[in-house]
């Protein structure tokens, strides 16, 4: 009891106390505790030295093939679940590259919406027929247009190509249509 008010006077808030002096006190107690736990005799460790360095491990033949088995296993696993990776990372690909070319599909079909409707109103007779006016077309008179006619025997040789004219009226002559075979 004596020891441990002196302890306590000494670690009070307010007193200096050297760093030494608290080592050295829990040091003893230190020691005091390890002899009460070891009893009354003391423990005696004896040193033997072992020297290794001649043996020599020996080869377990059947340790080598379970390695060997299991390091075939270990590949084959691997082999197996790179390759369903590869697939799946690829379908996945594969996935969006069907979703861009759907896209795609889409705004090549909206595109030739529009172009079908540019189209249709482009052509259109009365369109046509007010441009040709505003150019100073006049209506063709008969006999000034000729179709081609669809009776005519096509040789099987080849031909050149010739530019024949078309059979005009009197009253138009300043008018020529190239006859288109």
């Amino acid at each position: 009891m004596a020891t441990a008010s002196i302890t306590m006077e000494t670690f009070r808030p307010g007193h200096t106390v050297c760093a030494e002096a608290a080592m050295t006190h829990n040091r003893t107690q230190w020691d005091a505790e390890a002899r009460v736990r070891r009893g009354p005799t003391p423990e005696v460790f004896f040193e033997k030295r072992l020297d290794n360095s001649r043996l020599v491990k020996a080869e377990d033949p059947q340790r080598k093939l379970d390695m060997r088995n299991f390091a075939v296993a270990a590949v084959v696993f691997f082999a197996l679940l790179m390759t369903y990776t590869l697939q799946h990372f690829r379908s996945i690909e594969f996935g969006y590259q069907v979703e861009a070319q759907k896209q795609q599909l889409v705004q090549m079909q909206e595109q030739n919406r529009q172009l079908r409707l540019t189209e249709a109103r482009l052509t259109q007779p009365e369109r046509m027929d007010k441009l040709a006016r505003q150019m100073g077309m006049d209506t063709p008179q008969p006999g000034q247009f000729v179709a081609p006619s669809m009776t005519e025997e096509i040789p099987s040789s080849p031909m050149l190509a010739q530019v024949a004219e078309p059979a005009t009226s009197s009253s138009v002559a300043s008018t020529t249509a190239l006859d288109i075979p």
